[in-house]
Order: structure tokens, then C-alpha cells, then sequence
């Protein structure tokens, strides 16, 4: 619901007046409410949420969940908390997280691939990197330690196929801006700038998707021990951080960025608001491009929130996989 929305009970329906236009929804069809901006909400149709177990979000202006209500007794958001936890203990909690990891993987790689097929010439070192980082992700593939002991292992391996990817993203790149791996707050260099603003876009977007397929974002499974973060968007972005390496890399090989995109800051660059401007134009492109996931065709950042849906769906036995592209 948008700026000036009014959602109230009337009889056994939910009715949305917006100016003088009134629609009316059952209950029965309804899995969250959405409030954004000036929107109102009484009560009583707080209450009949409650009754059908909806969840209700509230989102500020620039589209962040700040607040959420829910049903308090064991409906199917509580049960979706529950079995969140429960995964960890369980084998199904190794083989998520073993295939959320390798799923990034695969998309780095198949955009390392991507490059390369595109330069002939490339030095053959870079054919190798390619694949030192698939015989890294082979050994994610075998781990078979339950999750509380090989943690270490599959953040360590994911480590440094990641790092082969970006030192590989940093001899395709025009020289100038050829950077040594990854930093963050600050940036050492103008890439990394614009890769950490892209990535604080997606952090909002993932945790808005988890949040309304009924995830506890707080609950994660790899990184566990950030008390009081939000674990499991940081485990949930990974696979998609590639909607923003692809649009920044792009920025960067075609020369799009120069100085006037960023400024220095003590001890490292930011990007500045032009660099904004031309960043967020970027993404939202890529972001909107249609690609085919599952049996549909969607947009790309759609994804996010289609395998957030199954995931949660996973948990409480309504699906066999833990991400759409699957079913």
C-alpha cells in the first residue's frame, strides 16, 4: 500500500481506499500486507490479520522494512522461525548452505567465462585462475562434516575462490583502475567504491525479500556468530552479488567512471553523488533485464524474492527445493 492508501475491516474483507477508488480482498488470498510512506491501517484489520496469520510490513521511503507484526501463536510464520533454527542441527542445513555457496561460485565463474570468451587474446593465466576457482568449489561440493564443524572449511573455500574472482575482475579492467582484492568502509580504490555501494542496495532488497516470505533475518546458518546482525541476509545475498559485479564491471571496462564519480575520504574513496547517479541508473537496468528462471520469465532482481518464497516453503514440507530455479 502507497501514499494515502487506507486499508480497513469490513465485514469479513480487507477494503483498500485509495482517493475515491474502493477495492475489497478475502482474507484467504492474502499472505502479507505491505505498508509503505503515508499509508493508514485501523485496527480491526490489524486484528483480522492477525486472525489469518498475515504478516505485516511496514517500509520507509526508500523501500527498507523498519517494523513488522505478526501472529504471536505457532501459525506459519512462527513455524518458518522454528524450522529455521532447526535446519542448522540437520543435514538439510549442510546442503543448503553447500548450494547457496556454490551457486555463487558458479555465477562468478560463468561471468569470468563470459569475459574471456569475449577476449581471444587473454592472457593465459587467466584461463588457470578459472579454473583454480572450479577446483575450489569441487572441494565445497565434498565437504560432508555436519555445519557447526566445517564452517571454517566452506568459508575458507569460498574465500579464496572469491578472491581468484576478483583478481581476475582486476586484469580485465582498464589499467588505471586495476585494484589488489576486495575493501571495504573505506574503499582503497574507485572499483571497490562502486562494488560497496551496489552491494549496501542489494543488502535492503534481500533482507525486504525474507522478510516477506516470512524469514527471520536474524536467523542465519553460515554466519552464525554475528550477534544481533541480520545472518541470514548476509548468507541469502550471496548468489546474487553478481547483479552488481556485472553492471560495475561494465561501468568500469567501458569507461563510464572517472574522477568527478568519486572523492577521497580518509584513508580510502567513496563514491560520490554523481557516481550515485550513474550507479543506481546502471543497476536498475540489469536489475529489470528479463531472464528465465524456473518455468517463467521474470526480471532479474525477481529472483531474490522468488527463492526467498521457496526457501521458506522448503522449511515447513510445502517444497521439495530450497530456491524456484529448481522447481
Amino acid at each position: 500500500m502507497n501514499y494515502g492508501a487506507y486499508l480497513r475491516k469490513k465485514g469479513k474483507l480487507f477494503e483498500v481506499k485509495i482517493d475515491e477508488i474502493n477495492k475489497q480482498f478475502s482474507p484467504e488470498k492474502i499472505s502479507s500486507i505491505i505498508l509503505t510512506n503515508a499509508a493508514t491501517i485501523t485496527t480491526d484489520a490489524i486484528q483480522m490479520a492477525m486472525q489469518y496469520n498475515i504478516d505485516i510490513i511496514f517500509l520507509d521511503d526508500f523501500g527498507d522494512p523498519y517494523g513488522r507484526v505478526w501472529y504471536p501463536k505457532l501459525g506459519s510464520t512462527t513455524y518458518i522461525r522454528r524450522k529455521q533454527l532447526e535446519i542448522y542441527t540437520q543435514g538439510e542445513g549442510l546442503n543448503f548452505v553447500k548450494k547457496w555457496i556454490n551457486r555463487k561460485c558458479i555465477n562468478q565463474q560463468n561471468f569470468i567465462k563470459l569475459l574471456l570468451s569475449k577476449r581471444p587474446d587473454a592472457d593465459e593465466e587467466l584461463h588457470d585462475k578459472l579454473n583454480k576457482m572450479e577446483e575450489h568449489r569441487k572441494k565445497i561440493d565434498g565437504i560432508i562434516e555436519p555445519l557447526s564443524t566445517s564452517t571454517p572449511s566452506l568459508m575458507g573455500y569460498e574465500g579464496i575462490h572469491s578472491r581468484i574472482y576478483f583478481q581476475s575482475l582486476s586484469e580485465l579492467i582498464p589499467r588505471q583502475y586495476r585494484f589488489s582484492g576486495r575493501s571495504a568502509r573505506p574503499a582503497k580504490d574507485p572499483f571497490n567504491a562502486f562494488l560497496n555501494y551496489g552491494y549496501g542496495i542489494m543488502y535492503s532488497r534481500v533482507e525486504k525479500a525474507l522478510i516477506i516470505a516470512g524469514l527471520d533475518p536474524f536467523v542465519g546458518l553460515l554466519h552464525t556468530d554475528n550477534y544481533n546482525k541480520k545472518s541470514l541476509v548476509f548468507d541469502f545475498i550471496e548468489p546474487y552479488r553478481y547483479l552488481i559485479d556485472r553492471p560495475v564491471f561494465y561501468l568500469f571496462s567501458r569507461q563510464k567512471v572517472n574522477e568527478s564519480h568519486y572523492e577521497p575520504v580518509k584513508e580510502g574513496i567513496k563514491i560520490n553523488a554523481e557516481g550515485k547517479k550513474l550507479m543506481v541508473s546502471s543497476i536498475i537496468e540489469h536489475f529489470d533485464t528479463i531472464i528465465r528462471y524456473g518455468k517463467r520469465n521474470i526480471k532479474n532482481i525477481e529472483q531474490i524474492q522468488s527463492d526467498a518464497h521457496s526457501f521458506a516453503n522448503f522449511l515447513i514440507g510445502k517444497k521439495d527445493s530450497f530456491m524456484d530455479e529448481e522447481g
